[in-house]
């Protein structure tokens, strides 16, 4: 009987700790050779801070508006009829039932994972053919922050890009959501018994649960003004929560994504918030010849939104108003950055827990990169229809 080799048995044990300990001494072994150790942790507290303070606060406090309007929506029922209006477009779209359209919306007045809660509803989910409810992951995250997204990039004077952006995001929804459900019928194939309709009573019974929240008997009894101050805090705290979630995103991933992006200032390093070693922007350069045709990017450094959008949109919000200050984007950037910050709106992060909840985990691979190539799809469409608009007016 061999023996076990204690030096591989070490390796297998310790693989991850030492993979961790690489990056590790990669990263600020690095950063460190070029703007001296002292200078690179005053610049790493420096610009979490200012992130946190001039950044952060400011997303909460559109999530709060947000929030708020989306829970009063809810409450007078403005998304059952949005959903009745909308439902007939989803299956020539997305090839997915008419009430799909629940799951855009909701997580489009809030994050992705709110189709969880649909999600696990048996009445919605007798719509769906037992191969299409993966797709529910795709089509959720597509929209995820979209409202959120969009009054942030409105709030700095870029509607119209806001609006193109959104078109952008829907043309890579549906991309991602049809590549998924295409793989997952050849995966699991389709159950021709299964019956895709429940009661309509039975569904209506669940969309009345959603949309009007659940109301108590002791609610029912509440006029106008009192549901609709109910909802408007409601939503407001709601909005708080999602403001506190992307604290550690914006914090964390974003202060390693702008060391990584910014260069050093004409007197040298200083230790100030916002320098680092431009290492993103060298590699920007060796892909602008892809980048530029297919997202219109007009400085490399740009390309630092979509690579932190992956891990967490929030963060990536964080990069804007720095990047307008420098005149390193444009209009074109912001509706791309709206089309990709939304469509992909942080799936890496979020993809594995929900694919998870969806009782799929097989498919967590195959989520994550049809959601990928949506996610492109929707920055070339937005640059495409942001072009075409430039040039027809």
């Amino acid at each position: 009987m061999q023996k076990n080799n204690p030096v591989i048995s070490f390796q297998k044990k310790y693989s991850d700790t030492i993979i961790f300990l690489a990056l590790i001494f990669l990263f600020f072994g690095y950063v460190g050779s070029q703007m001296g150790i002292g200078n690179m942790f005053s610049t790493l507290m420096e610009t979490a801070y200012k992130l946190l303070m001039d950044t952060v606060f400011y997303i909460m406090a559109i999530a709060v508006l947000a929030g708020a309007f989306g829970k009063m929506a809810t409450e007078f029922g403005l998304i059952f009829l949005l959903n009745k209006l909308f439902a007939p477009l989803m299956r020539p779209l997305y090839n997915l039932p008419g009430v799909s359209f629940l799951g855009t919306i909701t997580t489009y007045l809030s994050d992705n994972p709110a189709i969880i809660s649909l999600a696990k509803e048996e009445g919605y989910l007798g719509y769906f053919k037992k191969h299409e409810i993966p797709s529910l992951c795709n089509l959720g995250t597509a929209f995820g922050m979209g409202l959120i997204l969009t009054t942030f990039m409105a709030g700095l004077g870029f509607m119209k890009e806001a609006l193109i952006g959104n078109l952008g995001a829907i043309m890579g929804s549906i991309v991602s959501v049809r590549i998924m459900n295409y793989r997952v019928k050849k995966h699991m194939g389709i159950d021709k018994n299964y019956k895709e309709h429940l009661n309509k009573e039975k569904l209506d019974n669940v969309e009345e649960r959603n949309f009007l929240n659940k109301k108590k008997p002791s609610e029912a009894n509440e006029n106008f003004m009192e549901r609709a101050l109910s909802a408007m805090l409601e939503g407001g705290k709601l909005g708080v929560d999602i403001g506190l979630s992307i604290i550690p995103g914006v914090v964390v991933i974003c202060t390693i994504i702008m060391i990584l992006t910014f260069g050093p200032p004409e007197a040298g390093y200083q230790g100030n918030a916002f320098e680092g070693v431009r290492l993103l922007p060298q590699i920007g350069n060796i892909l602008s010849p892809i980048l530029k045709p297919l997202f219109g990017f007009s400085n490399p450094e740009a390309i630092a939104f979509p690579i932190t959008a992956l891990g967490a949109v929030g963060a990536a919000l964080s990069l804007i108003p720095k990047f307008l200050a420098e005149n390193i984007i444009g209009p074109n950037e912001i509706a791309v950055f709206t089309a990709m910050g939304m469509c992909w709106s942080g799936f890496l992060s979020t993809h594995v827990a929900m694919m998870d909840a969806l009782n799929r985990r097989k498919l967590i691979s195959t989520a994550i990169s049809s959601h990928f190539i949506g996610g492109l799809v929707a920055g070339i469409s937005a640059n495409i229809i942001f072009t075409a608009i430039q040039f027809f007016t």
